[in-house]
């Protein structure tokens, strides 16, 4: 990434925010966020841990060991970008989701991956290397993709509607995994959701909290 590209994503990144002369209260901060330990060498995270751009992968600090867990992400600029679960073992320069063995995630062309294989192509009719598809909502710019995991099935949701595929077979101790390219950027929300999360499911829970 050049530096002209890292300020127009800093700059994009930091749109919104705004600074304040006086803040007269900041709330907690949620010790659950995006990790600067684990990210691609060009990725950005600002916001607090919750926004991240640039090129390349982030993921969060606290692994999904809680029997039914769910997060949120809203794609706040388009672009190329992926959003899933993903191992430390993960290829963190790797810019789409996927793309591993230790990554499962739906990307911006709306194909669900894991290991390099398209598993299933979402919202068009057609087929993808084994012949699945799904006609269902696409996630575009603005909109809010949900994230579930019970051990058993990774689900995603488009603005509260389900994707009628879940991903099975996902393994080892995994984390929330977002993926940006090409000017995307994308926010995290651990708590505070904007869609109700499927019945039983919870916001990411540290694991001396379910002690």
């Amino acid at each position: 990434m050049t530096s002209v590209s890292v300020f127009c994503c800093l700059k994009g990144c930091l749109n919104g925010i705004g600074f304040s002369p006086t803040v007269p209260h900041l709330p907690k901060e949620n010790p659950i966020q995006l990790d600067t330990a684990f990210m691609g060498y060009e990725v950005v995270i600002v916001k607090g841990g919750q926004r991240v751009c640039g090129a390349g992968a982030a993921l969060g600090n606290a692994p999904l060991v809680q029997s039914k867990s769910y997060f949120e992400v809203k794609v706040q600029q388009g672009g190329s970008w992926a959003i899933g679960l993903a191992t430390r073992q993960t290829d963190l320069s790797l810019t789409q989701g996927g793309m591993d063995q230790f990554s499962w995630a739906l990307g911006s062309d709306h194909v669900l991956r894991h290991n390099k294989q398209d598993l299933y192509r979402i919202g068009v009719s057609g087929s993808v290397s084994n012949g699945n598809s799904l006609n269902s909502i696409v996630p575009q710019e603005g909109d809010v993709v949900g994230v579930s995991y019970d051990h058993i099935q990774l689900k995603f949701y488009v603005n509260g509607e389900e994707i009628e595929f879940p991903i099975v077979n996902v393994k080892g101790t995994v984390y929330p995994a977002l993926y940006v390219d090409d000017g995307a950027i994308l926010d995290i929300v651990f708590d505070n959701f904007n869609h109700t999360p499927p019945p039983g499911f919870e916001k990411i829970m540290l694991e001396q909290s379910l002690l």
